[in-house]
């Protein structure tokens, strides 16, 4: 339903069959059968990069929570 409400407000859906193949093909005109494994790579390697710096953030906000619950478990003084 949501998908039907911003097709018919932004008036654009995901791309069908025909206009994929287009899709590649101007892709392979652009930028040649050479240069597309590295660009393909060059986007493996930022995707790569982006998780694990996001698996960093997440692992760092994880530890502060438990040491936050260690220190409210100890006694006060």
């Amino acid at each position: 339903m949501l998908v039907s409400i911003l097709n018919n407000i932004f008036l654009f859906s995901m791309p069908g069959g025909g206009e994929l193949i287009l899709i590649i093909v101007v892709v392979l005109l652009m930028f040649g059968g050479k240069k597309i494994p590295e660009l393909m790579r060059g986007i493996g390697r930022g995707m790569r990069e982006f998780n694990d710096a996001k698996n960093n953030v997440k692992s760092e906000i994880e530890e502060g929570m438990k040491e936050k619950e260690t220190k409210q478990q100890l006694p006060q003084q």
